[in-house]
């Protein structure tokens, strides 16, 4: 079943991958999602290699929050095959994908509202043992020295920019192998953005994969080396970033072209 004005072409975010090149550190291969009766994703496909950024672009109810979902184990897929570092996680539990470096930060940041800061990097980092979390927690300090500063305030009274800043220590400062960030720059002001993009840029250069969800398509395409358009649920368009020009932008997202930012929901 494919939906109306869906490609018929095979296209992934690795079409222009080289040759003899190591094995992909994420692989989704024809990746669908039901909603009861209502199917959000139709036959996706992608790949992400190590220490590379991907972004992942549609207009609102396109499918790319339930792409994210679905890689990070929190929604089944209803066909289709999930492969993290060689092994296949398709349907595994969150936690268990979370566990093989996977992180997942959600629109909406996903913090514990009622919880301090210090105590909310302490839940987080839980699972890594009493020295583990302390030096997780010393880093996401080093990350973001403002936390540190408010370390004893509930989260819940931070700034919206704190928050976003709170939930990406949580998961950056955990020393994943791959990030899916899930419209990180929401709601923040400019110069929050820039601190947002800068923490991912850390990780990148460290060699942490990301795949990024973003609300500034052409923010997201200066910082990813390739991309994927989805258009209600089905991939459209995929290839290296610098060649998602206007032409492209304009078909698949109804973008003005040389538009500085764009907001692509």
């Amino acid at each position: 079943m494919n939906p109306p004005g869906a490609s018929t072409s095979s296209v992934d975010a690795s079409s222009e991958e080289p040759a003899g090149e190591a094995v992909p550190l994420l692989t989704v291969e024809g990746l669908s999602v039901t909603y009861g009766a209502a199917q959000a994703l139709f036959g996706v496909s992608l790949q992400v290699r190590r220490g590379q950024a991907v972004a992942v672009l549609g207009v609102n109810g396109a499918g790319k929050s339930s792409l994210a979902q679905a890689v990070c184990g929190l929604t089944p897929p209803s066909a289709g095959r999930i492969v993290f570092d060689g092994a296949d996680v398709t349907g595994r539990s969150a936690a268990r994908i979370s566990r093989l470096g996977l992180a997942y930060l959600p629109e909406g940041r996903g913090i514990f509202r009622g919880l301090s800061v210090q105590d909310n990097l302490r839940m987080f980092f839980r699972g890594a043992g009493r020295a583990g979390s302390a030096q997780a927690c010393v880093t996401a300090y080093e990350m973001f020295p403002r936390l540190a500063e408010r370390r004893r305030q509930t989260a819940g009274t931070l700034s919206g920019g704190e928050q976003q800043m709170l939930a990406l220590a949580r998961v950056l400062a955990a020393g994943p192998r791959l990030v899916i960030a899930d419209e990180p720059s929401l709601g923040l002001a400019p110069k929050l953005i820039d601190m947002v993009f800068e923490a991912l840029a850390t990780a990148r250069d460290a060699g942490v994969s990301i795949v990024l969800i973003e609300q500034y398509v052409h923010r997201a395409l200066a910082f990813v080396d390739t991309a994927v358009i989805l258009n209600r649920g089905a991939v459209t368009w995929s290839g290296p970033a610098a060649e998602a020009g206007d032409e492209v932008l304009v078909h698949y997202l109804g973008e003005k072209p040389t538009a500085d930012v764009s907001r692509s929901g």
